[in-house]
Parts: C-alpha cells; structure tokens; sequence
C-alpha cells in the first residue's frame, strides 16, 4: 500500500533550459570574437576529476583556438583535478581567459591562475587556496558525517595556545588535547596537503608566468596570506596579488549573468517527499557547455532516514551525467558515461 502512494505522488524534475542557454552563448562568442565554455556547479557541486572527460568531449568539438574564454562559476573542490582541466584547456587554445562575473573560490580559483588573463565582474570574487581534508579519520558532526579538517585551523589552534603558555609554567604538550579530537594521521595528512596545494598554484601561474619566484609568492600568498578560506579576493586585491586581472565589459557581465540564472534555474533542487523518512532528489550538480553541445551531473536517486545511525542513505541511484547536442536544428539527448 505504502509502495503504490509512493508511486501515485509525481517525481519533481529539474528544468533543462538547453536553448536559452545556447543562445546566449553564442551571443557572448559574437562579443569576445572567440568561442566560450561555460563551467557551473551547483551549492553541492564542485570540481572533480569527471569535469576532466566532460570538457574532453566539449574541446574535441571545438578544436584549437587563438583565444578561448572559460565562464566560471563554482565554491570549488578537487585542486589536483583543476590542474588536470587546466592542462587540457591549454591544449587547445594559445591564450585562455577567465571569465568571472560571482563565485570563484578555492579549486575554482585554482583553475583562474592557470589563465592569461581574469576578468572580474563587479560581484566577482576569488578566494583562498588552503587545502582543507575530509579524511577517514576525520572528526564525526553532529550528523554523524566526517568534517574536513585545514593546516591553517591546526596551526591557529597551536599558536594560540603558545601564546597563551608564555611567561607561563611549562604545562601539558597541547596535542594531548588535539589528539582526543583530531587523529595524527589526519594532521600529517593535511599538513601534506598544504604541500600539494603551493606546488599545484605554481604549476599553475608557470602556463604564463616565467618568474619563478613572482610564482612563489602569488602561490606562498593564496594558501597563507588570508584569515578565512572564503576570504573575498577582489579586483584590486587580486591586482596586488601578482595576477593579470582586468574589470569586466558590462555587457558581458550582463550576459553571464542571464546564463547564471538559466544555470541556476537548471540546478533548482527538485525534492518529492514520499513521508517523512522518505523522499525522492533530482538535482543538476556540474554544467559543461560549449557550442552546440550541454554536458551535465545529475543527482537522481531515493533518500531513506536511518533513524538508528541519525543519517540518510540512498537507494535506486541512477545519478549520471548527460548530454544535450543540437544536431541538424535538432536536440538529442543521451546519457554520457564516466565512470
């Protein structure tokens, strides 16, 4: 009885705006006389190392260019998969340029550095680098889910409480303490992690900058410099920082800004509430888009409460990603496996 209600209520579907969005692209290409790709994530998106073969397949279309413009619009994630977008993003194109007109944080802001130029609309920000780690050790939350853990966190824990110990006899070694809440392992991971974020911004900055040492300090800066990890980095901020920022053509800004809110309205959640421990997600996550063609993950699966271990869990998982082409003033669908 229970099974056939919850397949009498609908499934909410997530809108697919394919041509609104072709459109103004192509207006946008006119504009900047060279072709644009647009990148976007959703709140739970994030950058990762499937976004590698779904712009594959996007270049493979386009072939190489002079000048290529990447539309960015992401809070991050995986900085070892920005370097991998990066790399294959300069295999077709001699001079890439970033587009940046809202959110650009953290991996996102990993992939601008690899770019000639940035192009900062007046929201525009980037952000800080410094690696945080969701590791299996990690601390539990409230909700039973790992936390991700930063270097920059640790070392704040441990110069406060030197600074609080001078003049002071000498007492307890403080990772005593650390170690009730955060394992060793999970220190000696993310203090390897900050490692790997400074050597990723420097193989970044080194596609267009030749100065080792200007490198160093723009990469030494991102991962150290800044109080927050969401830290606003803005125009000038960014300017002072070492990078070739430029202010945004309104125009542009206007367009992008129009392609975010069709973007946004694609990444709307869409939840069907089957009762009150279970429900149904459709959710578009990443958006990979060039000429003729529209790449993107879908979150598609049935959620169930687990009371005893206070979490959700999923079952009936058909999340994927797919692909919108325009073909003889046609749209085909199909699923696009990555595995």
């Amino acid at each position: 009885m229970e099974q056939a209600q919850n397949d009498a209520i609908p499934v909410k579907q997530p809108p697919v705006l394919f041509k609104k969005t072709q459109t103004t692209l192509k207006k946008l290409s006119s504009i900047l006389g060279g072709p644009v790709i647009s990148y976007w994530n959703a709140t739970r998106g994030s950058v990762c190392h499937n976004d590698v073969i779904a712009l594959y397949e996007l270049l493979g279309k386009l072939g190489h260019h002079d000048t290529l413009y990447l539309f960015i619009k992401s809070a991050g994630g995986n900085g070892q998969a920005s370097l991998r977008l990066v790399s294959l993003l300069r295999q077709h194109c001699k001079k890439l340029v970033a587009l940046v007109p809202l959110e650009c944080a953290s991996a996102a802001t990993m992939i601008t550095l690899g770019a000639n130029d940035i192009m900062m609309g007046p929201m525009a920000y980037l952000t800080a680098v410094d690696t945080s780690l969701n590791h299996a050790l990690s601390p539990i939350d409230r909700d039973n889910d790992r936390v991700s853990v930063s270097l920059d966190e640790l070392n704040r824990v441990m110069r406060l409480w030197e600074s609080q110990q001078q003049g002071k006899p000498q007492g307890d070694n403080p990772y005593q303490s650390l170690f009730q809440y955060v394992h060793p392992l999970v220190i000696g991971a993310v203090d390897r992690a900050e490692s790997l974020s400074i050597m990723l911004c420097k193989e970044l900055l080194a596609y267009h900058i030749k100065d080792p040492a200007r490198a160093d300090q723009i990469a030494q800066d991102l991962n150290s410099k800044y109080p927050s990890h969401s830290y606003p980095i803005l125009l000038n901020e960014a300017g002072k920082l070492g990078l070739n920022v430029s202010p945004m053509d309104l125009q542009v800004n206007a367009l992008l800004l129009e392609l975010n809110q069709f973007y946004s309205e694609m990444g709307q959640k869409a939840i069907t509430d089957f009762d009150e421990i279970r429900s149904h997600s459709n959710e578009i996550l990443n958006i990979w888009e060039g000429l003729d063609t529209q790449i993107f993950f879908q979150q598609d699966k049935d959620w169930f409460y687990r009371a005893e271990e206070r979490r959700w869990i999923t079952m009936n998982d058909n999340s994927g990603w797919r692909k919108l082409e325009q073909v003889g003033g046609k749209t085909r669908s199909s699923r696009f496996h990555i595995e």
